[in-house]
C-alpha cells in the first residue's frame, strides 16, 4: 500500500507541475459533464411537466366538444351538399341527455362530467373582474383530481334544485376575499348572486397551454351546479319568449361557441351555438378500453345527432404520451450530443498523456532503472489521467448544476437536476479517464529502460 501511495504522490506532483496543461486537458471533461447534466435536467423537467399535465387532464379521459362551422351565404352546388347543410340545422348538439346516455349505456365508462362554460364578470365590494363560470356535476372534481382547501362540495339537493351556490378558485378567493373567509359569503356573477361553499386547492398549471387538452385554468374559475346554470343563467336547448322576440335589457355573456345575452335565465342566442353544454368529459375504467369506447361514443352521438358529426373527440392521455415520446427522443438526441463532449474530452486526455510520455521518457527510464516495475509505471500514468478526469468531473458537476439554474431563469424552461444524472456523469468522467488513460500508461511501461536513459 505504501508503494502505491508513493506512486500516487509522484503522479500528483507531475499534474501540479504542469498546471496549465492539466487544466486544458480537463476542459473537455468539464464541459462534457456540464452538458450532460444540463441536458438531463431539461429532460427531467419536460418529463415532470408531461406527468403534471396527465394529472390535470385526469386518467383515461375522453374529451367531447362541439364543432362550430361558419354558415356560408352562398347556396350549395349539389343536392347532396344541400341535404347535409339542411340536416345540420336539426342536430340537437351536445346535451345533458347525451352525457346521461353515455353514462347509462356504455359499460366501460366509469364517470361522465358534462360542463357548461360562460365568460362573464364577477362583482364584489366595487371590484369587478372577468371570469369563467362553469356549470358542472360532482364528478367534475373527481375526474380532474381536484380537491378543496376549505368548505364543502355541492350537496345532491343543491345540484337537483339548481341552488345559487358556487365553488371558487384560489385566485378568485385571494382577490375578492383577501382578509376574510369566503365560505358563506356571496359574490355576484353576471346578474346572479352566488353563495360560496368552497375554495379549490391551488393547482400548479405550469407554463404550458392546456386549451388543446380540454382543460382551463382551475385557479381563476368559478364553479356552480350545472342545473343552476341551465335554470338561472341560460339553457341554449330551451326556446323562450325572450329568445324569440329578443330583449335589449339582457346582460351579455360570451360562451365558447358564441355570445349570449340573458336576463333571469333568458335571452337572445347566437345562431352558431345550439349546444346545451360545451363539453363532456368521459372517464374510462381501463386504459385498454379507450379506443373501443371512443368508437362506441362516436357511433352513439352520430345517431343521436341525426347523423351529423358536429362534435370532436379527443384523448388527452394519448396526445400527452405522444408528446412525451417526442420529447424523450429529443432528449436522447441532446444527451447523445452532450456525451460526445465527454468522448472528445477523453481523446484529449489520451493525446496529452501520450505527449507527456514522449516528454518524460528519460524520467521513465530512471524510475525503471531504480526498481520501478512496469505495473508501477502503468499505475502512475493511469493515476494522472484519472485524477485529471476526476477533478474535471467535480468541476463539471458544479458547472452543470449552475447552468441548469441559469437555463431555467433565462428561458423559463423547467429543469430538474437528479442525483442519478450527477452519479452517471461523474462515473462516466472517471471511466473516460481510466479508459483513455490506459493506452498512454501502457505505452510508457513498454519503454526500454536502456533506450529511455539515452533519450535526451
Amino acid at each position: 500500500m505504501e508503494r502505491y501511495l508513493q506512486i500516487i504522490n509522484i503522479a500528483l506532483e507531475a499534474v501540479f507541475a504542469n498546471r496549465f496543461r492539466s487544466i486544458l486537458t480537463a476542459l473537455g471533461i468539464i464541459f462534457g459533464v456540464a452538458a450532460v447534466i444540463a441536458m438531463m435536467a431539461i429532460g427531467n423537467g419536460a418529463q415532470k411537466e408531461i406527468l403534471d399535465q396527465m394529472k390535470l387532464v385526469g386518467v383515461n379521459n375522453i374529451i367531447i366538444t362541439p364543432v362550430f362551422e361558419n354558415s356560408g351565404s352562398g347556396s350549395s352546388d349539389s343536392e347532396e351538399d344541400e341535404g347535409k347543410t339542411q340536416s345540420k340545422k336539426y342536430s340537437p348538439g351536445l346535451t345533458l341527455k347525451d352525457a346521461e346516455s353515455i353514462r347509462n349505456i356504455i359499460p366501460t365508462v366509469a364517470m361522465v362530467s358534462p360542463e357548461v362554460i360562460y365568460e362573464t364578470f364577477i362583482i364584489k365590494d366595487g371590484i369587478r373582474s372577468s371570469a369563467t363560470l362553469s356549470g358542472i356535476t360532482p364528478d367534475f372534481f373527481e375526474v380532474f383530481n381536484l380537491s378543496l382547501i376549505k368548505g364543502y362540495m355541492f350537496t345532491e339537493q343543491q345540484m337537483e334544485n339548481g341552488s345559487s351556490v358556487c365553488i371558487i378558485g384560489p385566485n378568485i378567493a385571494s382577490k375578492f376575499f383577501p382578509k376574510e373567509d369566503p365560505i358563506g359569503k356571496y359574490i355576484k356573477c353576471g346578474n346572479l348572486w352566488l353563495k360560496v361553499t368552497g375554495v379549490l386547492e391551488n393547482v400548479n398549471m405550469g407554463n404550458t397551454g392546456f386549451e388543446d387538452l380540454g382543460i382551463s385554468n382551475y385557479n381563476v374559475n368559478i364553479y356552480a351546479p350545472i342545473q343552476t346554470i341551465l335554470l338561472r343563467y341560460r339553457d341554449r336547448a330551451a326556446i323562450t319568449e325572450a329568445s324569440i322576440h329578443g330583449d335589449n335589457d339582457n346582460i351579455v355573456i360570451s360562451g365558447r361557441g358564441g355570445t349570449f345575452a340573458f336576463s333571469s335565465g333568458a335571452g337572445s342566442d347566437d345562431e352558431s351555438n345550439y349546444n346545451q353544454i360545451d363539453k363532456i368529459v368521459v372517464q374510462v375504467a381501463e386504459s385498454e378500453q379507450l379506443s373501443a369506447t371512443v368508437d362506441v361514443i362516436k357511433k352513439m352521438l352520430v345517431r343521436r345527432h341525426a347523423n351529423v358529426e358536429d362534435f370532436e373527440i379527443k384523448i388527452p392521455e394519448l396526445l400527452l404520451k405522444q408528446e412525451q415520446r417526442t420529447k424523450d427522443i429529443f432528449n436522447i438526441v441532446l444527451g447523445a450530443i452532450a456525451s460526445i463532449s465527454l468522448i472528445v474530452g477523453g481523446i484529449g486526455i489520451m493525446n496529452i498523456m501520450l505527449a507527456s510520455v514522449m516528454e518524460r521518457i528519460r524520467e521513465i527510464g530512471v524510475r525503471m532503472a531504480t526498481g520501478a516495475r512496469k505495473r508501477d509505471i502503468v499505475f502512475q500514468f493511469l493515476s494522472e489521467a484519472t485524477f485529471i478526469s476526476l477533478t474535471g468531473g467535480f468541476i463539471g458537476i458544479i458547472l452543470g448544476i449552475g447552468l441548469s439554474k441559469v437555463i431555467m431563469q433565462l428561458t423559463d424552461i423547467l429543469t430538474i437536476v437528479s442525483p442519478l444524472s450527477i452519479f452517471v456523469s461523474f462515473f462516466v468522467s472517471v471511466a473516460v479517464g481510466i479508459i483513455f488513460g490506459y493506452m498512454p500508461a501502457r505505452r510508457a511501461a513498454m519503454q526500454d529502460p536502456v533506450e529511455s536513459l539515452r533519450h535526451d
